[in-house]
């Protein structure tokens, strides 16, 4: 029986039609770049075939999950061992019946391997039970790739081996594969070279183009059109289409998918406390259970070095003691010394002066859970405040004078990551000492760069926070006017020396 599907419009108006005959005889191999339209060609192809022929979906996102609704198509979720999955595609091809294997939510690995067996189930179906299937797989080039990827190498073997039974021995057992890939060159060849029918989207890439035009059999001058294709039309050739290169626009849909283009909306309205809401976690994290899926990813160090200082002993003697908390009681005082100590820590690290505050806060969070520190996590903005009046060097004396008190206060008028600069520069004014060097400043700002250092004390005149001047000698002098003292002469240009690099050295 011949069956013609309308698949769109051709140049001029007249009807696209696909013989589904054919096609379950020559196979079809679909390709276009992300957005082309390649998701919607397939919806609308298994739509105009679903009353003719039984359809089998390999669904890596989910999205045709909705043709269940409409057409009936059965539902088969892919996190299930490999054996029920080759037993429920033989009993898919027993009783005839379509559905979609959805494989959101797993690994790559996990896909390819529940991909493989439930291909595999429907291709060693007892010969009774050969009937024609329309095979439909989206992203081809994640089961069959044409390079070893991050995955193991019995996935990819196992993947590819079944991807290859259904393009080229699939036929006389009733599949009739129809494959999607965003790129040609990703696919592994002997997938893509049983296929006899083409459509081809639109493409940007030059090797893409090429392998595109030649399938196509066209001139490689002619595959500059690819580029220019819109989305949802498409180049179609082969016997179930057409027997020269076509091009079609492919019609509408009655089903969507549950994901669909992003499209650009207004951002809201940014807090004014943004970063505390993004860094600061919420108590309930720490306490909240974490869930993986099997077999779990490796994990990271810091996160095991984090549950093993939640854990507690076990309860001893036959009746289990009342659940205690991970973390004993301290006072105030001493939840504040175990926070600056672990502060300290943290900034006595020659390198940390080089990394970004979020870094420095979550290694500061992990260690404050290894030290059993009770009580919710002190907040970015807190954090950022306290390195920056660390990274001063501010001492004990000074910290507890009016001046050091004005300098704070002064320090809130310029952004979180200028406030280390301005109190180093203001802790040498209070103490009367020699203004700091163009290194010094770049270190505590956290760059290597002296010239932007000296931008910064620009900035801050600009402001009108400081005063430069120098003396006869040509060292550096900064005066704050509020607080009415002003640093010694410095040298900008001196060296200090890294005690890192120091000791490494000797």
């Amino acid at each position: 029986m011949q069956v013609g599907i309308d698949m769109g419009t051709v140049t001029g108006g007249a009807p696209a039609k696909l013989d589904i005959e054919e096609l379950l005889a020559t196979r079809l191999l679909v390709q276009g770049n992300s957005g082309s339209g390649k998701s919607h060609l397939l919806r609308r192809l298994l739509e105009q075939s679903a009353p003719w022929v039984q359809q089998v979906i390999i669904d890596p996102e989910g999205d045709f999950v909705t043709l269940s609704e409409k057409y009936g198509h059965v539902v088969v979720d892919g996190e299930r061992t490999e054996a029920e999955l080759a037993g429920i595609a033989n009993r898919i091809r027993q009783h005839r019946v379509s559905c979609v294997l959805t494989l959101e939510g797993l690994d790559i690995e996990q896909q390819m391997r529940a991909a493989a067996a439930f291909l595999n189930g429907m291709f060693d179906a007892e010969r009774e039970y050969w009937y024609p299937v329309l095979v439909v797989v989206d992203e081809a080039q994640m089961f069959a790739p044409s390079v070893a990827g991050d995955v193991s190498e019995d996935a990819r073997k196992m993947s590819l081996g079944a991807m290859t039974n259904l393009m080229c021995r699939g036929r006389k057992r009733g599949l009739a594969g129809v494959i999607a890939t965003q790129r040609l060159a990703k696919l592994a060849k002997n997938v893509a070279a049983e296929a006899s029918n083409f459509l081809m989207g639109r493409t940007f890439l030059d090797i893409d183009m090429a392998r595109a035009a030649d399938l196509l059999g066209m001139d490689r001058r002619q595959a500059e059109m690819f580029r220019d294709l819109k989305r949802g039309n498409f180049v179609a050739l082969g016997p179930a289409l057409s027997r020269r290169p076509l091009p079609i626009v492919i019609g509408t849909v009655e089903t969507s998918a549950r994901s669909s283009s992003p499209k650009l909306m207004p951002l809201p309205d940014a807090p004014q406390d943004v970063e505390d809401l993004i860094f600061t976690p919420d108590p309930e994290e720490f306490t909240r259970p974490i869930t993986r899926r099997a077999p779990p990813a490796p994990r990271p160090t810091t996160d095991i070095l984090a549950e093993l200082s939640r854990s507690t002993p076990a309860a001893s003697g036959p009746v289990a003691a009342e659940p205690r908390s991970s973390a004993p009681e301290i006072s105030a005082e001493e939840r504040e010394d175990r926070m600056a100590a672990v502060l300290s820590e943290i900034l006595d690290d020659p390198q940390a002066a080089y990394r970004t505050d979020a870094v420095l806060y979550q290694e500061f969070l992990v260690r404050a859970r290894m030290r059993r520190i009770a009580g919710p996590p002190m907040a970015m903005s807190e954090f950022r405040r306290r390195v920056a009046i660390t990274r001063s060097g501010v001492d004990e004396e000074t910290a507890a004078s009016e001046a050091w008190a004005t300098a704070l206060t002064l320090s809130v008028s310029v952004t979180d990551d200028l406030q280390g600069v301005f109190l180093l520069m203001a802790k040498a004014a209070i103490r009367n000492e020699p203004c700091p060097s163009d290194q010094r400043i770049a270190k505590a700002y956290g760059t290597h760069s002296a010239r932007r250092a000296r931008r910064l004390l620009g900035y801050f005149e600009e402001q009108g926070l400081i005063v430069l001047h120098t003396d006869f000698s040509g060292k550096r002098i900064v005066a704050f006017p509020d607080l009415q003292v002003e640093t010694q002469p410095g040298d900008p240009n001196a060296v200090d020396v890294d005690p890192g690099a120091q000791s490494a050295a000797e």
